[in-house]
């Protein structure tokens, strides 16, 4: 009963462990009987809705990852989870003794457990315990950390560690495995990132075909990240959806890349050694002018599904003898280029720019990369506008499209983070822009 864990521990004053558990189990009855009366709860997102239970229902789960965590760490610190006479490993523990873990789960709260009892973890203890952090994202923190500890320069753990449990509080375990390459580029020791990425060319692998008896082949490819970053900047614009007569493409992504890889092979041998280079296939790369002078940091590509991959800056130096490949120099105040009203469309500079400034297409809610959009005049070129950067948008097909047959207006605002291009939803909102312009008369 519960009445045989009712003595406390330590001071009386505060909360003892019989009267934590009465409440698990008075906690445990009201979740039960809650599902009964769903009912009752008003509708909407506020906080007395159901979007607010399901916040709190949430939290509680949390809450208790977090205790199962600090109940396996007193078990560890008594000797009782690892072995004893009912002879269970740690991991075995925890399943017998919290049956849902047999699913999985458990792995991750004995690893948990196991870093907590490190000083070093602290930070993400805390995390956890005040229920930002999900334990299987703090399990993946730790594994992080391990791996980047041994690489880092003197007195950047503490910051590492503080990006790490950011990132996964942001995008769970897999946004903070993104973060590997920038960390080391930003806090590692001086050529790990550069060692670690030549070493990765001993790995390029494209295997002969493998006949699967269906009269198709399959290839294995492995590449580095210069590799792919190269592959993925040429890929990206003939892997792009491409409707016909107004219907949507329903090849699946992967269909998609396949015959763009096809696709790029028959130009190539079809072209000899005139390969043409667009915008659109050109890999950008963005790298400050101290750090490629200084050969510190890393480089970061732009466009694409590869965005944001880290080139060191060795790397970067031989990829800018590649015509097709674009350094971005960047100095403190990462000055715009701007063009004047003789152009009619925008130069291949300028597009590089938008790409840069815009990271894709401009409409609300849109994730086409930049190789899929095209530089928009926000005032158009019939109408005077200039072919500038302050009136220069990209936009996809799709959304090029919606933007002028609904008349919807745009501009290039200043914000915290730079420049970026605000519009204006309801429909018609250029006309009125154009009768704004026409009211005010010439500049």
């Amino acid at each position: 009963m519960e009445g045989n864990h009712s003595h406390s521990f330590g001071s009386t004053s505060g909360p003892n462990a019989g009267a934590c558990r009465a409440k698990i189990s008075q906690a445990r009855d009201a979740m039960a009987a809650l599902r009964e009366v769903l009912w009752q709860v008003p509708s909407g997102g506020g906080e007395d809705g159901l979007a607010g239970l399901m916040t709190e229902v949430d939290a509680l789960g949390m809450a208790c990852d977090a205790v199962r965590v600090a109940v396996l760490r007193e078990a560890m610190n008594r000797g009782e989870s690892d072995g004893g006479s009912a002879a269970l490993t740690t991991a075995q523990w925890v399943r017998h003794h919290a049956p849902s873990t047999i699913a999985g789960g458990a792995a991750a709260i004995v690893s948990v457990a196991t870093a907590f009892g490190k000083r070093v973890n602290a930070p993400v203890k805390e995390a956890v315990e005040s229920g930002r952090l999900p334990v299987k994202s703090a399990a993946v923190v730790v594994s992080e950390a391990d791996k980047l500890r041994p690489l880092l320069a003197d007195g950047a753990e503490p910051h590492v560690l503080e990006g790490l449990i950011g990132m996964a509080e942001q995008h769970g375990p897999s946004g903070c495995r993104l973060l590997r390459d920038g960390l080391i580029a930003k806090y590692g020791r001086q050529d790990v990132l550069q060692d670690q990425q030549t070493m990765g060319k001993s790995f390029i692998r494209l295997s002969q075909p493998a006949d699967t008896g269906a009269n198709t082949f399959e290839y294995r490819l492995t590449l580095d990240a210069e590799g792919k970053a190269v592959l993925e900047a040429a890929l990206g614009p003939l892997s792009a959806p491409k409707p016909v007569d107004g219907e949507r493409d329903l090849r699946p992504s992967d269909r998609r890349r396949g015959d763009a890889l096809v696709t790029l092979v028959r130009r190539a041998v079809a072209a000899g050694d005139e390969v043409g280079k667009t915008n659109k296939t050109t890999l950008l790369l963005t790298m400050s002018y101290d750090d490629l002078k200084d050969r510190l940091g890393a480089a970061t590509t732009l466009g694409g599904l590869d965005a944001g991959t880290h080139l060191a800056p060795e790397t970067v130096r031989r990829l800018c003898c590649d015509g097709s490949v674009i350094p971005v120099v960047l100095g403190a105040g990462g000055e715009v280029l701007d063009w004047g009203l003789e152009k009619r469309f925008f130069t291949d500079a300028q597009t590089k720019r938008l790409w840069l400034r815009d990271g894709g297409c401009t409409y609300p809610g849109c994730g086409a990369p930049p190789q899929w959009t095209d530089a928009h005049h926000l005032v158009h070129w019939a109408d005077l506008g200039p072919s500038d950067l302050t009136n220069g948008a990209l936009l996809c097909e799709r959304h090029h499209t919606i933007v002028h047959t609904r008349r919807l207006a745009g501009r290039v605002v200043k914000g915290p983070f730079g420049e970026r291009v605000e519009w204006d939803l309801t429909r018609g909102s250029y006309d009125e822009l154009l009768a704004r312009r026409a009211a005010q008369g010439p500049a």
